[in-house]
């Protein structure tokens, strides 16, 4: 293989990227049935819930693009922001700037602003707004522009013995590779394949001097968006997802770009199927975690004129909220302060009720009881 042409960018068919689409369609039909399902779970919930889904995702979401990128955000001021901009709650003493609620942000307008399209100025103003409150960096970087000097490498290893994974356009080449980018973006219809499709072009491109994932993530994020047309992106992380395979995410990158030599070097059906596996995962953990809200919800309404004081309660949401997996009478002692006594008796007026039931397989002494979901029905958390 040629040096000249050992990146996808150097060879003369890019940025034609080709890939199988037949390979593709049983898993592209099965997330498209999953971002179905979640726009009707997120349709039957409460307002509440859904807020608190959102919440949730959206915390998710930044703390894990940060982190892919190895920078830790501050938790709190996370949700904070979030909060403030969801309309959760408003936080009077709140007024100070973050990069927290600069990524918070950044994220919403393009989750909720994607008809506007996607243009140099817009993702300067992103760029800007994600750096503008750093107090520390590593390096000077150019803030708010593309890079404009030296190579941008992927380097890995010890000094004298690092591998190239690899090496983006030179600076001189950006104007022209994001003016290609940004027609096919806006003037391509969203899509499965498009969001794959460019959150591969634009980390090809790399034209930043650091925050090229973030804003990778943030694009992708946008094409969702615009493809469900509602808000159930924001139910979903799915920074989190590519993060809990980080390593499948670099390696799907290297059989891409160019480190992994192929005889079709143009070929992105392996970062496809990596990317769309990771999207189903997104979406199928954002079902199982609404489905529980919903049961949760569907637990208390059934049990709602039934006498049920605050000891037991607080082992109920315990068990719900799968803080144990299973109360035992000595445990709930310790949960609800509470005498042995007291103990029995409450939990046998919750087996009488149907809240929970016993454990199979546990007697006597090591006795153990599960959460009932389902009022009469077997389903349980466990």
């Amino acid at each position: 293989m040629k040096e000249a042409t050992r990146w996808i960018w150097q060879h003369k068919e890019y940025p034609h990227f080709v890939y199988d689409s037949k390979k593709l369609e049983r898993l592209i039909e099965s997330i498209s049935r999953k971002q179905g399902e979640l726009k009707i779970l997120s349709s039957i919930i409460s307002n509440k819930a859904l807020k608190l889904s959102q919440l949730n995702a959206l915390e998710s979401e930044i703390l894990s693009s940060s982190a892919i990128e190895g920078e830790i955000l501050d938790r709190a001021s996370v949700k904070s922001s979030i909060k403030e901009r969801l309309e959760i709650e408003v936080s009077y003493s709140y007024k100070k700037e973050t990069k927290e609620s600069n990524f918070v942000d950044i994220l919403l307008d393009a989750q909720s602003n994607y008809a506007d399209g996607l243009s140099l100025e817009r993702l300067y103003r992103w760029h800007h707004k994600m750096f503008e409150n750093h107090t520390s960096k590593l390096w000077q970087i150019e803030v708010g522009r593309f890079r404009n000097s030296g190579t941008m490498q992927i380097v890995s290893g010890v000094v004298g013995k690092q591998k190239v994974f690899y090496e983006a356009p030179p600076p001189t080449q950006l104007t022209k590779e994001m003016q290609l980018f940004l027609a096919w973006f806006n003037t391509t219809p969203p899509s499965l394949m498009k969001v794959t499709i460019a959150h591969l072009w634009f980390v090809i491109i790399h034209p930043f001097d650091d925050g090229n994932g973030r804003l990778t993530r943030i694009i992708s994020d946008m094409v969702l968006a615009e493809l469900e047309e509602s808000q159930t992106t924001r139910l979903y992380s799915m920074s989190k997802s590519i993060h809990s395979s980080k390593k499948g995410y670099y390696k799907a990158l290297e059989h891409t770009t160019g480190y992994i030599y192929k005889d079709s070097p143009l070929d992105i059906g392996y970062w496809c199927e990596w990317f769309l596996t990771t999207l189903h995962n997104a979406l199928t953990e954002a079902i199982e975690s609404i489905e529980y809200v919903v049961q949760k919800a569907i637990f208390w309404d059934n049990h709602k004129e039934s006498a049920i004081n605050k000891r037991q309660t607080k082992a109920l949401n315990a068990l719900l909220d799968k803080e144990i997996e299973t109360l035992s009478t000595k445990r709930y002692i310790k949960m609800a302060q509470t005498s042995s006594a007291t103990a029995s008796r409450d939990i046998k007026n919750l087996l009488l009720l149907g809240c929970i039931k016993q454990v199979e397989g546990s007697s006597g002494r090591s006795v153990r009881y599960e959460v009932v979901l389902h009022k009469g029905e077997k389903d349980v958390i466990k």
